[in-house]
């Protein structure tokens, strides 16, 4: 699954990567499978003007366990 990670949470990228997923740029948010945001940005990089069909993950006060087991959540929905 791909990933798109907001730069600000880096820390979250490690662990996703450990989990099997493949971390993207965010630049490529479109290609992604999901993507992981701060939430301090409601409207970050104008994501809410582009189409795209990733599951939008809002980290917000989710521990990294939190926002991994989501991510994984969204791709058996998917798959």
């Amino acid at each position: 699954m791909k990933v798109a990670v907001e730069n600000s949470l880096s820390h979250l990228k490690q662990a996703l990567q450990n989990s099997g997923c493949e971390i993207v740029s965010f630049d490529s948010a479109a290609s992604a499978d999901c993507c992981v945001v701060s939430g301090q940005n409601s409207n970050i990089m104008g994501i809410a003007d582009t189409s795209t069909k990733a599951s939008i993950i809002n980290a917000d006060g989710l521990t990294d366990d939190e926002v991994v087991a989501q991510v994984k959540q969204r791709a058996n929905q998917v798959h």
